[in-house]
């Protein structure tokens, strides 16, 4: 291209003249002043090149700025996923209680009998990903380091506990009664089949008996016997905690937890766990209810929408929704009826530590269109002024909040709803029907 270029030049620049019938062509321009013209022209076009280079740089920065700008705005992306955080295991010889990791929910660990947790035993997942807290950890309790057999006892690790081997003339789990002939409050003398005969064996002229663990040495040197020691009993006198998170039964030489109805015995063998019914499929709920699964037990639900009235009517668009049909243009108290009606179901455990956030409302807009500017929030109906709050968390986002502990069983239901509002004007109101069943458990 620029050998043609460059020829195309010479022919514009040199002159061709006819003398005589012959054609010969007169002597060009001076070769320097073609060569100075042509580099005139170059530099004329590395000119232009460099604007257009410079306007496509100028170009670029600009359309950066206005992502930077675009993507900082706290509705950039309302339809994004939920930012969530890495998943967490449970420590060893420990349980996790928590299976979600969007962005606020809570982890929490606790530690198998015996052990103590190391770490942070709840965790929450914040929004930049990653979790608070430190890894949990449950570190092995060496019971004996506390010396607890009493009256020259020696302490002897088990797994997960300790027995004390008592001195002669005491006995209890931690020595700290003396044998005789009345058996103590925490023994079982009733049942034969918690007696058994001590082990015995002459040492140095002398007779020594034992009795095997979970079993105390009563009655006379002369007329012995070992009855089982009612561990459930004797930790409730000695305020050593709960043996189990709900009933100690006592066995001969030792213990067993149970659980309530409806609920679980976990693998520590003391904590107790709701069983899921509706998950399980062990419900009797009939065709066109539904199972919800509540503390100890579970719900045939099938809510209804609000009765039609005047120009208002409703139509059930999922099992626990219901929606506003079409107003006529000219009725205010269609407009000012609630646009839609959901309904929601939690159960609660007693005495459940306050304040607690247990139920949360927000507001979407649809693609491509924007959303109300204001929210409102309130509780409008239930059986229960005091218990709750309502409260705003974002700028779209309330929350349902327990202010004061609850004791089961009763059952609680309150509504809620929140107004959205566009330059001062109202637009539409949401009505959130809220049940909580209360267990007459603290699990």
């Amino acid at each position: 291209m620029a050998l043609s270029f460059r020829r195309r030049c010479l022919l514009l620049l040199c002159l061709t003249a006819i003398q005589g019938g012959h054609a010969s062509v007169q002597t060009c321009m001076d070769k320097h002043q073609v060569v100075g013209v042509l580099r005139q022209m170059e530099k004329f076009l590395k000119g232009q090149e460099m604007r257009f280079t410079e306007g496509l740089r100028i170009m670029k920065s600009k359309l950066a700025t206005l992502q930077n700008s675009v993507s900082k705005l706290p509705q950039a992306d309302q339809t994004a996923a939920p930012t969530t955080c890495p998943s967490l295991e449970a420590p060893a010889h420990g349980i996790k209680f928590g299976s979600k990791y969007f962005v606020g929910h809570e982890v929490h660990f606790t530690c198998s009998q015996g052990y103590r947790i190391v770490g942070s035993a709840t965790r929450a997942c914040r929004d930049n990903g990653t979790w608070t807290g430190i890894s949990a950890l449950c570190k092995d309790i060496s019971e004996c380091e506390s010396n607890p057999c009493q009256n020259g006892g020696t302490c002897v690790e088990g797994v997960n506990q300790y027995k004390c081997t008592c001195a002669q003339n005491w006995s209890g789990s931690h020595c700290q009664h003396q044998t005789q002939t009345a058996p103590p409050e925490w023994s079982v003398m009733n049942d034969p089949a918690f007696s058994r005969r001590p082990r015995c064996a002459q040492v140095n002229q002398a007779q020594h008996c034992s009795c095997d663990a979970g079993f105390h040495m009563s009655g006379t040197s002369d007329n012995s016997i070992c009855q089982d020691v009612n561990e459930c009993e004797v930790y409730r006198l000695d305020q050593g905690g709960k043996l189990c998170v709900h009933e100690c039964v006592n066995v001969p030489g030792s213990y067993r937890c149970s659980c309530p109805s409806g609920y679980k015995l976990l693998a520590d063998r003391r904590s107790c766990e709701d069983v899921d019914e509706c998950l399980s499929q062990q419900h009797n709920c009939s065709r066109g209810t539904t199972c919800i699964n509540m503390g100890g037990g579970f719900h045939c639900v099938n809510p209804e929408c609000p009765r039609s009235h005047g120009n208002i009517s409703y139509v059930k668009t999922s099992p626990f929704q219901c929606e506003r049909n079409p107003c006529p243009m000219d009725s205010r108290s269609c407009h000012l009826a609630p646009k839609t009606v959901s309904f929601h179901y939690l159960s609660l455990s007693s005495n459940l530590q306050t304040p607690a956030t247990l139920f949360r409302m927000a507001t979407a807009s649809a693609p491509g269109r924007t959303g109300p500017d204001s929210l409102r929030f309130g509780i409008v109906g239930g059986n229960s002024r005091g218990i709750f709050a309502m409260q705003r968390s974002d700028r779209q986002t309330g929350e349902l909040i327990l202010v004061q502990q609850l004791r089961g069983p009763q059952e609680i239901s309150i509504d809620v709803d929140m107004s959205e509002y566009s330059d001062r004007t109202f637009q539409a109101k949401h009505v959130a029907k809220v049940n909580i069943l209360v267990s007459p458990y603290n699990f």
